[in-house]
């Protein structure tokens, strides 16, 4: 089964994103917006990026663990990943977001 977007409302009233594997297991959280109109663009965003591998920031949080950042042309940081237990896990996890994130299924649970 192919991934998805889910789109929804946060208890403040704003709005996010999160693309899901086809497994349903989480590989990008969005930022939070106040408009919905904005998510929607965060994930068009993602669609237009997530094919680039100069727009994949690889870091380590201070705990150790690495993640990334999807970013978009201008810098600014579209989604992050979870924290994984090793770096082949995060480059794992930014292959899934090339394979998941053109996908034109969005769940709209706002």
């Amino acid at each position: 089964m192919a991934g998805w977007f889910e789109l929804s409302k946060a208890s403040d009233g704003k709005f996010h994103f999160v693309l899901k594997a086809g497994n349903a297991e989480t590989i990008l959280t969005s930022q939070l917006y106040t408009a919905k109109t904005s998510a929607e663009g965060g994930i068009a965003a993602v669609r237009a990026n997530c094919q680039s591998d100069d727009q994949y920031e690889k870091a380590t949080a201070s705990n150790g663990k690495p993640y990334f950042n999807l970013k978009a042309a201008n810098g600014q940081v579209i989604g992050t990943s979870q924290m994984y237990a090793s770096e082949s896990a995060r480059d794992s996890g930014i292959a899934s977001v090339k394979s998941n994130g053109l996908s034109e299924t969005v769940k709209d649970n706002s």
